[in-house]
């Protein structure tokens, strides 16, 4: 199926159905977030009966999050589920749905995503790999489906895109992305109020998270990985919650020489409060010379070419030197003087 067939087949589906049950992935992010509440309140604005699966444990959500309004929102599966088309976004892969009612055969799936590795585990995949974000895709339909933008699904919209464009600085940003966010400003977003939600309004143990995971920085091979850990410790000290790291990787990111900044988290293993045994691993590319998300598959994981992640149990050494494996295989090795 064509990208254009893709897209019909997605608006017809929308137009034919009634009831809808809409996921994202684990952990959701801006885009994940703001494609959810979007899409939900555009099947409202056509008279659709529309609900929002996140799993409990996914609150509270970050802070930066906590300012979206879920207003049909479900944390198990409704008694209904089977009568309900499933919509997925911003999801790449089907077992990063923690819904596990709709992995079944006779699931109908619509499969929203810009990832370029999805699987396509829809009944319908759409999946616009030259999109910015999914909040772009789901801009789209939107407007083909002749709804206006509410103030809340103007919001929900260029959360998703500002976030995964990273303020607009990363190489996804096209035209598009600008036509798309001058729309949504034009409907009433208001820029300043969104980007202090999102980046400022910062609580000071996110700040002392920072500093510790600064602290612990390490460069390798000339510099082109950067690369620091936060230990549970480094939690524990600064009082601050698991979603505060989210942005240490850009400091990393951002110093000079950098071909691949990655920051690993700590994980405690299920049920045990003291041990830590796993580390989600972020991964973000300065440039278009490396693939993360090639090195995040050989890891177990996935994501962009400019932004990817994995788990690992590896130990900290190990980690480093698959790091640095991973990176040389794309790079070559470096130059012998």
């Amino acid at each position: 199926m064509t990208q254009a067939q893709s897209r019909e087949a997605t608006l017809a589906e929308i137009r034919r159905g009634e009831r809808f049950i809409l996921v994202t992935h684990e952990h959701p992010d801006g885009d994940a977030l703001g494609s959810l509440v979007a899409m939900h309140e555009i099947l409202l604005a056509l008279g659709k009966d529309s609900v929002m699966f996140v799993a409990a444990d996914e609150f509270p959500l970050p802070y930066e999050y906590r300012f979206f309004v879920f207003d049909g929102l479900v944390s198990q599966a409704p008694p209904d589920l089977e009568q309900r088309t499933v919509i997925f976004l911003d999801c790449g892969n089907i077992d990063r749905n923690p819904l596990d009612e709709v992995k079944g055969e006779d699931a109908r799936i619509v499969n929203i995503d810009h990832h370029h590795d999805n699987t396509r585990f829809g009944t319908i995949d759409h999946v616009v790999v030259e999109a910015s974000c999914t909040a772009e895709i789901v801009w789209d339909l939107m407007r083909e489906l002749g709804v206006s933008p509410t103030p809340t699904i103007a919001d929900a919209l260029y959360v998703g895109l500002v976030t995964d464009t990273g303020k607009f600085m990363y190489e996804n940003t096209g035209t598009r992305a600008h036509v798309m966010a001058a729309e949504l400003i034009a409907a009433g977003v208001d820029v300043n109020a969104v980007y202090r939600r999102l980046y400022e309004e910062m609580p000071y143990s996110k700040l002392e998270l920072l500093a510790l995971g600064l602290s612990n920085l390490s460069r390798h091979d000339d510099g082109r990985l950067t690369f620091t850990i936060l230990h549970r410790s480094d939690f524990e000290a600064a009082d601050a919650e698991e979603s505060y790291s989210e942005g240490v990787i850009d400091h990393l990111r951002s110093v000079m020489g950098t071909k691949v900044a990655a920051v690993a988290r700590e994980l405690l293993a299920p049920g045990n409060d003291v041990e830590p045994i796993r580390k989600k691993v972020s991964l973000r590319a300065t440039d278009g010379e490396v693939d993360v998300s090639v090195i995040a598959r050989a890891g177990g994981g996935g994501g962009h070419r400019q932004a990817a992640g994995f788990n690992t149990e590896l130990s900290e050494d190990e980690l480093v030197a698959f790091l640095r494996e991973q990176v040389s295989l794309q790079l070559g090795p470096l130059t012998q003087v």
